[in-house]
């Protein structure tokens, strides 16, 4: 379903995987990562207006979507959904597309994703803009009963395959929906909703497929794994965003209310601004217009 008006759909042969991208406007090239459950389709309510000064490319993680999503193979480090695999993925898809160098703008484990491009690919990014995390390492090193309760899909995906694989294709509607509400608790119902009925069935298509069922749990496993080895070794080696990053947050949302995201991502990011948006975790779903005015002051 499409759900971009006036974007053009492609998959994006990288070498490893295939990456479907919807794409549309001119300009600098701008790429949109979505997150957990959703694709590509999150960007609707901006996309079409940042495509009035940027190139932008919506792209579906490996794994999630209308992409490819590759089986592990017994592979007990799931390294294929790590976010250096991940992030490889989006530096081919974009190189593909002509553009070496980017804007990147991502939300949820699209912006984890975000996170370790700009970290193994500095020279490709040129503004970067998180949404509503902060690093896994220190989610799962400040785990208390508030972060279990918000976060339960932590810990129970990262349980081995296939306990919760079978468990999400028992009902795939129900969970999905309530783990958009859970972590959206603030939006309305129905069309009033930020997931209309619309919106809510084209997620659902690809929720349902079992290889995307598997992909996800492989995402997080490899946050609860590997990923968490190449932030230490980020630690270790000094290592921190290099580009100019903005960090927006609800502050409804775990995020807001847990940490503190500035002070944390101060800790990664050479060069930093922030700000908090009045909803809950979906910012770019619940608040549509502030997205928009926030990545058009800080993209250039």
């Amino acid at each position: 379903m499409a759900l971009l008006d006036g974007f053009t759909h492609h998959r994006i042969a990288t070498g490893a995987v295939d990456i479907h991208v919807a794409q549309g406007g001119q300009g600098p090239p701008l790429l949109l990562l979505h997150g957990f459950p959703e694709t590509h389709a999150m960007w609707r309510l901006v996309a079409p207006e940042l495509a009035r000064r940027y190139t932008v490319v919506a792209a579906d993680l490996r794994g999630y979507g209308d992409s490819d999503k590759p089986a592990d193979a017994g592979d007990t480090g799931h390294a294929l959904y790590s976010k250096r695999a991940m992030a490889a993925d989006m530096v081919a898809v974009m190189t593909a597309l002509g553009h070496p160098r980017f804007r990147l703008a991502a939300h949820d484990r699209g912006a984890r994703v975000a996170h370790r491009l700009a970290l193994d690919h500095p020279d490709r990014v040129e503004r970067l803009c998180l949404m509503d995390i902060v690093p896994g390492s220190v989610v799962y090193g400040t785990v208390d009963q508030r972060v279990a309760t918000a976060y339960w899909h932590w810990f129970f995906l990262i349980q081995p395959a296939p306990f919760p694989e079978r468990l999400l294709g028992l009902d795939a509607e129900f969970v999905l929906t309530s783990a958009l509400r859970g972590l959206s608790p603030h939006a309305g119902q129905g069309e009033a909703s930020p997931f209309p009925p619309a919106v809510m069935k084209e997620y659902l298509r690809c929720f349902r497929d079992p290889a995307t069922l598997h992909a996800m749990c492989e995402d997080y496993r490899a946050g609860a794994g590997i990923d968490l080895a190449h932030e230490a070794e980020d630690r270790r080696l000094g290592r921190r965003i290099q580009c100019p990053t903005l960090v927006l947050w609800g502050k409804k949302g775990l995020v807001g209310r847990a940490y503190d995201p500035l002070a944390v991502w101060g800790e990664v990011c050479r060069d930093l601004k922030g700000e908090a948006l009045d909803c809950g975790h979906f910012l770019p779903e619940e608040r549509p217009q502030d997205v928009l005015r926030a990545l058009l002051d800080f993209m250039g």
